[in-house]
C-alpha cells in the first residue's frame, strides 16, 4: 500500500536532484516546530520545501492522523486482515487521558475509567507506605516492556527522588542479575513489585521465586513485602500472595506501558504521586498534539515523516538517538525496544509481504561520552547515520561550576549544537583525512529542563512518532510475533535440561551437548 500512494512517486523523483543543504540562520529559524515546551529543529535534515510538501501529502494520503484518532478512541487496530492476530484496541493513551474527557468513545472512556481507578488505588497505597515509613527500597521484577520503560523513566527522574528512597531492577533471567541486586539490598526495608500482564512470564516468575527465597530465608512475611502488577484474573492476581494487586490490560502493550501501573507503582514510590501525575500530564498533552492534522504543528508526525524520508527515500538503515543528558542513559534502550519491536515488520496489514523498508535500527548512547566512542563513523564513515539529538537548557540538580567563563551545562550544550552543525556543513581540507562530507541528516529536540512533565512529553513524542510511521507503512505496530519463536524453542531446550534423555528436539540437544565440557 505504501508504494501506491501518489506522494511516494513525487518523493522518489525528488531524490534524484537533492542539492546540498546550506545551513543558514534563516533556515534554522524557519525549520522549527514547537509544542509542549519542546522545540524540534530540523534544519539539518536533507529536505527542502518540495520534499516537505511531498511528505505532508504522504501523511495525508496514508490518513496517518485519522489512524491516530482511531487508535486513541479505541478502534480495534491490532490486527492482520484475514489471519489470526491479537485483534484488540491499542489504548496506552487512555492510561494518561485522566485529566479531561478528550476522546468521545465508549472504549476510550471505559479504559480511562479503569485507569483512574488504578490511580486512585495507587494514591491510597502510597499514602499507606509513606505513613508507615517501613520501606526505603523497591525492587522491580519484570522484563521487556515491564523493565525498559520504567527503568528509563526512573533514571531520567532520579533527581526528583524522595529522600530515603531507592529503586533497583531485576530483569535478566541470568541469576547473576538478581544475585547482584539482592546483595546490595536491605530486604527488611524493601518492597518487591512483580510485573507480568499474563502472570506467566517465565523469566519474571523465575526471578520472583529467587527473590522470594531470600525473604523466606530471612523470616520475612512475603505478603507484606510483595506487590503484583498484572492482568485482572491472571495467576498473579492473588491477594493471599501479594500485599496489593494493581491491574493492567491487554490493550496496553508492554513497550507502551510505562505510564500505566507498570511504571506507576515504581515511580509513585520513587518520586511521589504528584510527580507521577506530572509524567502522565506531559504524555497526555503530547497525545493531544498528535491529533493535529497540520504536520507543521504536530512534532511527532513531522518527525515520523522525516524518518520515512531518510529510511525509504534516502535509504538510511539506522537512527542514532543521542541524549545530551546523562539522566537519559537508558532512554535510547527503551526506544530501541519500542521502535524495533513495533515496526520491525515485513508484512502489511493484509498479511502481504512488503517490498519497502520499514523500521530502522535504533541505537545510541548519551553525549558527550558518545563523542569519544562512535562519532568517528557518524562523521566520516561510509554509512550515513541520521541522528536525533536531545538536549535541555538547564541541568536537573543546578549543581554546576564555571570554568574559563562557562558552566558545565553550557559546555554540554555547546558540544550538542556543534555536533549538529558539523554533521550538516562538514569541512573541506587539502588533507583527505580531515575532510568531512557534511550533509549528514540530523535534528535537534530541545527542552528547557528534564522534569516529570517534560519526561512525559518526550516519552509520548516518541511513542506517537513510532505509531505514525507504522500507520504510513501500513503495518501492525502493536503485535510482536518476532519474539515468540525463540521463546517456544527455549522451552523445548528447558525440557532437555530437565530430562537429558529427551529426544523431541535434536537440534536443541546437540546445542546443549556443547555446554558439557
Amino acid at each position: 500500500m505504501f508504494e501506491k500512494y501518489p506522494a511516494t512517486v513525487k518523493l522518489r523523483n525528488l531524490t534524484d536532484n537533492i542539492d546540498d543543504i546550506v545551513l543558514t540562520p534563516e533556515r534554522i529559524e524557519r525549520m522549527c516546530v514547537e509544542s509542549c515546551g519542546f522545540k524540534m529543529i530540523y534544519s539539518s535534515e536533507r529536505v527542502n520545501d518540495d520534499i516537505l510538501e511531498g511528505l505532508s501529502c504522504l501523511a495525508e494520503e496514508s490518513r496517518a492522523v485519522e489512524k491516530m484518532h482511531a487508535m486513541q478512541r479505541g478502534d480495534v487496530i491490532n490486527t492482520i486482515e484475514g489471519y489470526p492476530s491479537e485483534d484488540r484496541p491499542v489504548l496506552h493513551t487512555a492510561m494518561r487521558d485522566v485529566f479531561e474527557e478528550t476522546i468521545n468513545s465508549d472504549k476510550a472512556h471505559d479504559a480511562t475509567g479503569l485507569a483512574r481507578k488504578e490511580i486512585d488505588k495507587l494514591k491510597v497505597f502510597l499514602e499507606e507506605i509513606d505513613t508507615s515509613e517501613e520501606f526505603e527500597e523497591l525492587i522491580l521484577v519484570g522484563i521487556g516492556g515491564s523493565d525498559l520503560g520504567p527503568r528509563a523513566l526512573y533514571h531520567a527522574l532520579k533527581a526528583y527522588q524522595k529522600p530515603g528512597r531507592r529503586v533497583r531492577f531485576i530483569s535478566n533471567v541470568d541469576p547473576d542479575d538478581a544475585a547482584a541486586v539482592m546483595q546490595e539490598t536491605d530486604i527488611t526495608k524493601a518492597l518487591v513489585v512483580v510485573v507480568s500482564k499474563s502472570g506467566t512470564t517465565l523469566e519474571t516468575l523465575t526471578n520472583e521465586q529467587l527473590v522470594k527465597a531470600k525473604f523466606v530465608a530471612a523470616g520475612l512475611d512475603i505478603t507484606k513485602h510483595f506487590v503484583a502488577v498484572t492482568g485482572e484474573g491472571s495467576p498473579m492476581d492473588n491477594s493471599e500472595k501479594y500485599r496489593h494487586c494493581f491491574y493492567m490490560w491487554d490493550y496496553v502493550g508492554g513497550r507502551y506501558s510505562a505510564t500505566s501501573m507498570v511504571g506507576g507503582v515504581m515511580l509513585g514510590f520513587a518520586i511521589g504521586f504528584e510527580n507521577f501525575m506530572e509524567v502522565l500530564k506531559g504524555a497526555h498533552d503530547m497525545d493531544r498534539t498528535a491529533l493535529n492534522k497540520n504536520m507543521f504543528e504536530n512534532p511527532p508526525l513531522l518527525s515520523a515523516m522525516l524518518g520515512i524520508w531518510n529510511r525509504n527515500f534516502l535509504k538510511h538503515q539506522t537512527v542514532a538517538i543521542i541524549p545530551y543528558s546523562q539522566a537519559l542513559v537508558r532512554f535510547t534502550a527503551h526506544l530501541q525496544q519500542c521502535d524495533m519491536e513495533s515496526n520491525g515488520k515485513s508484512i502489511d496489514k493484509k498479511g502481504t509481504p512488503i517490498t519497502y523498508e520499514t523500521g530502522p535500527i535504533i541505537w545510541g548512547e548519551p553525549g558527550t561520552n558518545a563523542q569519544h566512542s562512535f562519532y568517528q563513523l557518524i562523521h566520516q564513515g561510509t554509512t550515513v547515520v541520521p541522528v536525533e539529538f536531545i538536549g535541555f537548557s538547564e541541568s536537573q540538580y543546578n549543581d554546576d561550576i564555571e570554568l574559563e567563563g562557562t558552566t558545565s551545562q553550557e559546555k554540554l550544550l555547546a558540544n550538542l549544537l556543534a555536533q549538529s552543525v558539523a554533521l550538516s556543513v562538514g569541512k573541506n581540507s587539502d588533507n583527505p583525512n580531515k575532510v568531512f562530507s557534511g550533509n549528514r541528516p540530523n535534528r535537534l529536540i530541545l527542552g528547557k529542563k528534564l522534569d516529570p512533565y517534560s519526561m512525559g512529553v518526550l516519552l509520548a513524542f516518541y511513542e506517537n512518532k513510532i505509531a505514525f510511521q507504522g500507520f504510513v507503512w501500513d503495518i501492525n505496530s502493536f503485535d510482536q510475533e518476532g519474539v515468540q519463536l525463540g521463546k517456544v524453542l527455549a522451552n523445548k531446550i528447558i525440557d532437555i535440561f530437565r530430562d537429558p534423555s529427551n529426544d523431541d528436539f535434536p537440534l536443541g540437544k546437540a546445542m546443549v551437548s556443547h555446554l558439557n565440557y
